[in-house]
């Protein structure tokens, strides 16, 4: 299998950033994947000291389809946060100041209106990544798999509705899934894959025009009798991946 695409998420639930490049380290998501979120005001979460939380804590996708108009770019050498919505002034904010997160914070919490729960809280991790999965991990998809599912629900679904770090071309449909429990080759570093990844009513909006405009979950089941889509993978030796490098199961039978 080859390495087609490599995305980090610096915000949950906002945009994509696609990489040609990166280095992965052991135990660890990819560098600033889901370093931020907006919490929302009612959730539990101690910024000094961030445990896991579910998603619906945070403006995310699954309960805040139109987070997807905004384009959202992170630079992680200034701590530039760069948020421009389908109308009126873009954002320009700083990561790095409590000032400058608060800003981020009102700007989110305007666009959601009513969705906004409390008072919103744009937080950092502090080595804490705000992910769907409680484990720190690397999302991994076969364009294969995706190409299937298409064909069930007969429509072109955008592979970043799944918002997976690494897609990858090769292999037989759903032949990531024979990868649970084993380690593999990815790029230069090695991984272990855990488990399977569930799909959930974020897959249904549209990464362009923030349209509900089709239900992965509901045709996964429907067809393939489960609604699943990708795994996830932990780091065990920190490399370098890029994209064109190869994923190799490093035990069993090679990959068809």
């Amino acid at each position: 299998m080859r390495v087609e695409h490599l995305y980090r998420y610096p915000v949950k639930g906002l945009t994509a950033e696609a990489l040609e490049d990166v280095t992965l380290s052991p135990g660890q998501c990819l560098p600033h994947d889901r370093r931020f979120a907006l919490a929302q005001g009612d959730a539990p979460l101690d910024p000094a000291a961030p445990a896991w939380l579910p998603k619906f804590h945070f403006g995310c996708l699954m309960k805040n389809a139109r987070l997807a108009l905004l384009h959202s770019a992170f630079d992680p050498r200034t701590g530039q946060l760069a948020i421009r919505p389908p109308d009126g002034p873009s954002l320009l904010g700083d990561t790095r100041t409590e000032a400058g997160r608060a800003e981020i914070a009102a700007f989110l919490t305007r666009f959601l209106g009513a969705e906004a729960r409390g008072t919103p809280r744009f937080v950092e991790g502090q080595g804490h990544n705000f992910t769907d999965n409680p484990a720190k991990a690397v999302s991994i998809i076969g364009l294969s798999s995706l190409q299937a599912l298409e064909a069930a629900a007969g429509q072109p679904l955008d592979p970043l509705r799944f918002r997976a770090n690494v897609y990858v071309s090769g292999g037989l449909p759903w032949a990531e899934f024979s990868l649970v429990g084993q380690e593999i080759q990815l790029g230069s570093a090695r991984l272990r894959v855990f488990k399977r990844i569930v799909r959930c009513a974020a897959t249904e909006v549209n990464p362009e025009t923030a349209a509900r405009d089709a239900n992965p979950p509901r045709d996964l089941r429907a067809r393939f009798g489960h609604a699943d889509l990708g795994v996830y993978a932990e780091v065990l030796e920190g490399g370098r991946v890029a994209v064109g490098d190869a994923l190799e199961p490093l035990e069993g039978e090679a990959l068809h």
